[in-house]
């Protein structure tokens, strides 16, 4: 007998099934007894007629018969088990997975991330991610990138400054890489069009509800463009992708966390930086959702040059300010791009003549590259924005921050 999952339970009306999973919970009513099987899409009900010592996370296989029970989830249950226990727990779980909301505080809940994460609205969150990474990698597809895959090991700062990881690396210096720019600019050079996705690393001192060490970041870099617009075009197509691809393929998930997707216009709106009542160099956290208030997504173009990396492409008419953009969703930055230089006398009158350092790197500009640009979107914080997660180690597998290195 082929195995089924929960959720196509009710196709089986009347049907003996074999079923796979663990056991979420159990209800004893005198001389009979609920329990909760969890698979990987959703949760049914067994009714039991007779003591049965299963302890909440034993893993069991069971065959059982199909009878429509409306109260039941997904409107039937399973009568006349039998039960095959593959695995028993050692000890009582540390998190109380039959609730429907976790009532452990966050740290206690990352503490024990390997069982806290089997808890249905846990995982929806990581079920988001997944459909949004797909609707990443198709909305770029379908304009012609190549994806790439990029070195997680260098040896210098992309963005300067001292928030990088330094190692040895065999008896030289290196560093974690802060983003794939480097390379993907490069290799705009060899495929024109390219993206990416992986781990980047921040050295940075933030104790934040938006900030980690290692996060999940998606690039995509072109060439041949106008200017910045023509990056935040792509980037329009890229989050309507990704948005669609959450509908399509979590279902479920949207479902169990009661979440609304945002409508993603033809053309997002966008604002200049010196239109939005900032006197600084950058937005801070308040000024992001103050220019949401209306809005659920908006571009915040021509940030000051002080603020961005020095291959930022200056704006040609007020060079004070740079051809680059954030991308503000519900009130926090979740994408940052722009045009890049593209000479290679630009970038050495960029680095004061410098570039002993970032001699790799330059190569690509020394022997012709044409006018480019780029992005990358923090994958944990649209997700975190989706859900409505106050801190965005609700939606981070196992984050790494100041002050955690395991699990």
């Amino acid at each position: 007998m082929k195995r089924i999952l929960t959720m196509e339970l009710s196709r089986h009306p009347g049907e003996r099934v074999r079923l796979a999973g663990w056991i979420h919970a159990r209800r004893d009513l005198g001389a009979v007894s609920f329990l909760i099987l969890r698979d990987r899409s959703g949760l049914a009900q067994i009714v039991v007629g007779e003591p049965v010592e299963l302890a909440a996370e034993s893993v069991v296989e069971l065959e059982a018969i199909v009878v429509p029970a409306p109260q039941a989830p997904g409107g039937v249950e399973l009568h006349e088990p039998t039960f095959r226990v593959l695995a028993e727990p050692a000890e009582p779980p540390p998190i109380e997975l039959r609730r429907p909301q976790l009532k452990e505080t966050l740290p206690t809940i990352l503490d024990y991330a390997p069982v806290s994460l089997r808890h249905p609205r846990r995982r929806a969150a990581f079920e988001l991610a997944a459909a949004s990474l797909h609707g990443f990698r198709a909305a770029l597809e379908a304009l012609d990138f190549t994806e790439i895959s990029t070195p997680k090991i260098v040896a210098s700062a992309t963005e300067g400054g001292a928030n990088v990881f330094p190692f040895d690396y065999f008896g030289r210096r290196a560093f974690l890489a802060q983003s794939p720019q480097f390379y993907k600019q490069t290799l705009v050079g060899v495929f024109e069009r390219v993206y990416t996705t992986g781990p980047v690393f921040r050295a940075e001192p933030h104790d934040t509800g938006r900030h980690l060490a290692e996060y999940t970041s998606l690039d995509a870099e072109l060439g041949f463009i106008r200017d910045h617009f023509d990056v935040m075009a792509v980037v329009r197509e890229v989050i309507a992708g990704m948005v669609g691809a959450v509908r399509e393929r979590a279902r479920r998930a949207l479902e169990l966390l009661e979440i609304e997707l945002p409508d993603v216009p033809v053309e997002i709106e966008w604002l200049h930086f010196a239109d939005t009542g900032v006197d600084d160099v950058d937005l801070a956290p308040a000024d992001e959702r103050r220019l949401c208030e209306t809005r659920e997504l908006l571009f915040v173009t021509g940030y000051p040059m002080a603020k961005r990396p020095f291959y930022t492409h200056p704006d040609s008419g007020r060079p004070h300010y740079s051809n680059s953009f954030d991308l503000l969703f519900r009130g926090l930055e979740i994408v940052t791009g722009g045009q890049r230089l593209h000479r290679y006398d630009d970038y050495v009158a960029a680095l004061d003549g410098n570039t002993e350092p970032y001699e790799g790197y330059l190569q690509a500009f020394k022997y012709g590259m044409p006018p480019h640009g780029g992005f990358a979107l923090g994958l944990e914080r649209w997700v975190a924005q989706l859900v409505g997660a106050r801190n965005i180690r609700e939606t981070t597998l196992f984050p790494r921050d100041l002050n955690r290195l395991t699990p």
